[in-house]
């Protein structure tokens, strides 16, 4: 019982855990900010572990993973040299009814199909909201300014849908 009780005590939620790594400096240096981020306790900290919950489940590391509402298609790395082209390992479809595993020919090849739709869609959506026009924004934001307008709006979104739920009851 001595085992199961201080797993238990490992995962009282008052209780922390000091983790400690040898590592090459050079991956240190790489590593160390996404460590912290995935290690706060925070709403951040949730996202960035939910993002990358799936890398559990791979057996080989995911170089990306394409999403759409019921079907996933995972690209396994590391990249391969072959000439002067880099290929996946592999990759994974997964559809309702279909669970396929991709060579690394035809996981390149559905990977260079995604990105160009990907490409397509994103030019697309950017013409039809006239974002041409605009000038260039700035990629970085203040972080604190930008997060309560978004909540702003969410809010103004909610309380409208709210009224129109209302309205139709």
């Amino acid at each position: 019982m001595p085992i199961v009780r201080a797993m238990l005590d490992w995962l009282h939620l008052g209780n922390r855990v000091t983790l400690r790594f040898r590592v090459h400096p050079r991956i240190a240096l790489e590593a160390l900010p996404l460590i912290e981020k995935l290690l706060a306790d925070t709403p951040d900290g949730e996202t960035y572990r939910c993002a990358i919950a799936f890398w559990c489940h791979a057996v080989r590391p995911p170089l990306v993973v394409y999403r759409g509402d019921t079907s996933t298609c995972r690209i396994d790395g590391p990249l391969q040299a072959a000439a002067r082209t880099y290929f996946p390992l592999g990759g994974l479809i997964e559809t309702p009814g279909v669970t396929a595993h991709l060579t690394p020919f035809e996981a390149n090849a559905l990977d260079l199909r995604l990105r160009e739709a990907i490409e397509l869609v994103i030019r697309a959506w950017t013409a039809e909201h006239e974002l041409y026009d605009l000038p260039p924004a700035d990629p970085h934001l203040d972080r604190r300014t930008a997060d309560r307008e978004a909540l702003v709006l969410i809010a103004h979104w909610a309380a409208q849908h709210r009224r129109e739920g209302a309205d139709h009851a």
